[in-house]
């Protein structure tokens, strides 16, 4: 049986943490709400219709949780230049080429399952980083789009700097279809990215679950 000798490595932030699970909670929250604002339920009631106001409740959650949404992106993107290397922005666009290498051997670890040994990478592995950078791309666009729907019925700032993208887009019901499109992707996103977690607490042994709880990963000493 194989004995290491491990070294607790502090590797996310107490901010990164937070924007973690404030993210996943926003896009959990947006989801429900969205996929229920696109294809609301007939419900009946025989009480007064102002007691009822249960659409305009998920509503308000919807556009609370965008708002959340938005600016804890913002502060991700500013941690980026602010964090630690782990959390450095140049980690997550693909630039040289040791990450191209070592992209393609976490396919063949993760999907292709033509190897068994971990990836030595102590913060996110250089598919993940990708991963990571078409979800950013991905929240760019959702922001982008909701809130330019969301202008028509605001006189708020925010969203009137993005009301733009409706005309560009051909209209309201093309940019509603896309901003529907897209929280399909994060559905499917949140999914792949919880399984892979679990499996790579396991296969590596590093705590990777519980380091976006602590902030810590335990690493093998050469």
């Amino acid at each position: 049986m194989h004995t290491a000798t491990l070294n607790r490595v502090y590797v996310w932030q107490i901010p990164v943490r937070l924007y973690h699970w404030l993210n996943g909670a926003c896009v959990t929250a947006l989801a429900i709400t969205g996929y229920i604002i696109g294809s609301p339920p007939a419900l009946q009631s025989g009480s007064e219709a102002s007691f009822g106001y249960w659409f305009g409740t998920v509503r308000f959650i919807h556009f609370t949780a965008a708002f959340l949404f938005f600016f804890n992106f913002m502060f991700r993107i500013y941690w980026g230049f602010a964090g630690n290397k782990y959390a450095q922005w140049r980690n997550f666009i693909l630039h040289r080429k040791e990450q191209f290498q070592e992209a393609v051997e976490v396919l063949k670890v993760d999907i292709l399952q033509a190897k068994s040994k971990p990836i030595d990478s102590i913060g996110h592995n250089s598919l993940a980083s990708f991963t990571y950078f078409i979800t950013f791309i991905a929240f760019l666009f959702q922001c982008i789009t909701g809130f330019g729907m969301y202008a028509a019925m605001s006189d708020a700032i925010l969203p009137n700097l993005f009301a733009w993208i409706v005309p560009l887009m051909g209209g309201d019901f093309a940019v509603r279809q896309w901003h529907h499109l897209t929280m399909w992707f994060f559905i499917i996103f949140s999914m792949v990215h919880v399984y892979l977690v679990f499996y790579h607490d396991y296969v590596e042994g590093r705590g990777v679950l519980s380091s976006m709880g602590g902030g810590w990963k335990f690493i093998e000493k050469k």
